[in-house]
């Protein structure tokens, strides 16, 4: 029967990964600097959380000059051929994957405003998701305010902020602080004018946003310390929930909370330390490849089993898979070889060369596979399409047991925060809450999730956001 699958498995394997909507990042210096490599690697550095497009605005001599296409944030870079005319003292980019607005160049990030002469004005960068943003969009835009993309959030946040800065004598602040009233859902922003920088999260501050600093006056905003770390920078902390924090050409630095603080209450996508982060950042001071790690151990102490052999799935899969191999003994081995090289999808009209694909991406080493009772760790299941697709290729090596283990609890909703998920419908562990139908379907030996105790033990408190596992989220959906 698996084998009847795989052609499935190859078309499908892409989408069986929650992917988040983009990261963000920025600079801002009261002397000029060097903005287009800075942003460069601030960009590069984040590209794990989007490779659709990715963008930048710099400001310069007093001008927001923004440049933006599709693609790999190398591949961008490599295509600018003036750098020097992107040299200036602040910088916002934006890496991007797609979740509402679809993927049309239309929305590719940075938003820019202009003023009735043409020149940009304001520039944002955003990532998550409005719940009623297409509400206010219908009404921003009865009142004659036009839009250029396809129904995305972040012009929204962008179209709202021009609005009110015209109602509030140009006060930035003022302007964030009553579209923050306005807008309803995940959103850390980072916004760029003429003669300051702002960067702000919502109440819940569900997704991630950091700062730090470069040097003495200049101050580096990233959704994850790995951005920081790239420029050569130093992590101060995380921005607070509902915290907005303000620079200027000053060298001055404002704090303030954009709601009171009884009104908020911190509900961080748990995912971040799944899968989103990089295992090398730190997300609310609490490092992610400690919780990969501590995840491996209590899958074992959950669920013992013996076996001959611990492997991961590259890349989130492996810290986990340490753990667990920590935990029980069993060796762990990176037998499980990741093409480094490979692009995000394949388009082969032939089903003979589809199936040619089957060791292209991961391919195992065989020796270290024939005969022997496996361990085989992934950061989640969502649809299980990779998973069945991982157990085919063991299969065929030769394995003699497949024990899969999952480092999250079984995923049972849609998310609407910033991460583009599949429906209810499309989830393996929603249709089937019998965990031995998940073992008929992977062809596997046994199956275990992380239980949500321990998953809330070993982040050590209850201040995220489960809602893909509970179906319980901090903010409703319109």
């Amino acid at each position: 029967m698996i084998y009847q699958l795989y052609p499935y498995i190859l078309k499908n394997n892409y989408f069986d990964k929650f992917h988040d909507e983009c990261g963000i990042f920025g600079i801002y210096s009261p002397y000029k600097v060097d903005t287009f490599s800075l942003i460069q690697f601030g960009l590069f550095a984040l590209q794990h959380r989007g490779q659709e497009a990715c963008g930048f605005s710099v400001l310069r001599d007093g001008f927001i000059i923004s440049h933006k296409s599709e693609g790999l944030v190398l591949d961008f870079f490599r295509k600018i051929s003036n750098s020097e005319c992107y040299h200036g003292n602040a910088v916002i980019g934006h890496t991007r994957y797609s979740t509402e607005g679809g993927q049309s160049k239309k929305n590719i990030q940075p938003f820019f405003g202009e003023d009735s002469y043409g020149k940009s004005i304001i520039s944002i960068v955003h990532n998550g998701n409005l719940v009623n943003a297409k509400n206010i969009r219908k009404k921003l835009e009865s009142k004659g305010i036009n839009f250029i993309s396809e129904y995305s959030d972040s012009e929204v946040i962008l179209r709202l902020i021009q609005k009110y800065l015209s109602e509030s004598n140009n006060s930035l602040e003022k302007a964030i602080q009553k579209t923050t009233i306005d807008i309803k859902g995940a959103y850390s922003v980072i916004v760029l004018m003429d003669n300051k920088m702002a960067a702000f999260r919502d109440p819940n501050g569900i997704r991630p946003l950091c700062y730090g600093m470069l040097n003495e006056y200049t101050y580096i905003f990233s959704s994850e310390t790995c951005g920081i770390d790239s420029v050569g920078g130093f992590y101060v902390r995380d921005l607070l929930p509902g915290e907005m924090i303000i620079v200027d050409q000053k060298k001055s630095i404002q704090f303030s909370l954009l709601t009171e603080k009884k009104n908020t209450k911190k509900r961080i996508c748990s995912f971040e330390y799944i899968y989103f982060s990089r295992p090398d950042s730190l997300i609310e001071n609490i490092n992610v490849y400690e919780i990969r790690e501590k995840s491996g151990e209590k899958l074992y102490e959950q669920h013992p089993v013996e076996a001959d052999v611990v492997i991961g799935v590259p890349d989130s899969g492996v810290p986990a898979s340490i753990g667990y191999s920590k935990a029980s003994g069993i060796p762990f081995k990176p037998i499980l070889v990741k093409n480094k090289y490979i692009g995000r999808s394949f388009i082969l009209p032939k089903q003979e060369m589809r199936e040619k694909m089957v060791n292209l991406k991961l391919n195992p080493i065989l020796d270290e596979i024939k005969g022997k009772r496996i361990v085989i760790i992934d950061d989640s299941i969502v649809r299980g399409t990779t998973s069945r697709r991982l157990v085919y290729i063991l299969r065929k090596a030769g394995a003699k047991e497949i024990h899969f283990r999952s480092a999250s609890p079984p995923i049972i909703g849609p998310c609407y925060l910033g991460v583009n998920t599949p429906s209810k419908k499309d989830l393996i562990s929603y249709n089937h809450i019998d965990k031995k139908n998940i073992e008929r379907i992977l062809n596997v030996d046994s199956l275990e999730f992380l239980s949500m105790k321990n998953l809330i033990d070993i982040l050590g408190s209850i201040h995220y956001c489960f809602g893909c596992f509970t179906g319980n989220y901090p903010v409703q959906k319109n």
